[in-house]
């Protein structure tokens, strides 16, 4: 029946694994959160506690799982660790997802997160 169908494609297998690994990493609130605060901009740990309501060490281990997936890098600047987005092209997708979670819970469509 697809072979019908104008410009159908299908992802690889090992395509198809690592976004699968990715969205496994992003289906947890706090790491979401992370990940949309450092496609805002670099933080370190203390300021990342704060905007996401988390415990320090929770967001370093949350941390630590996105960066062994690729997902955060790192840059130390003598005893501080700063963090960021590894990758941009994941944005789209978090607005997308945040967009829809909205219009699931009746806010408007062009209803943000909360800017902290």
């Amino acid at each position: 029946m697809h072979e019908g169908l104008p410009d159908f494609t299908m992802p690889d297998d090992e395509q198809a694994r690592v976004a699968a690994d990715a969205l496994r990493m992003l289906a947890d609130p706090t790491r979401l959160k992370l990940m949309w605060a450092l496609l805002q901009g670099e933080e370190n740990v203390a300021c990342l506690a704060e905007l996401t309501g988390a415990r320090p060490t929770a967001v370093s281990q949350h941390l630590a799982k996105l960066r062994l997936a690729g997902l955060v890098n790192t840059r130390r600047e003598g005893t501080f660790v700063y963090y960021t987005a590894a990758d941009h092209h994941i944005k789209p997708l978090l607005e997308q997802v945040l967009s829809h979670a909205s219009h699931t819970l009746g806010q408007d469509s062009d209803h943000q997160p909360s800017k902290t």
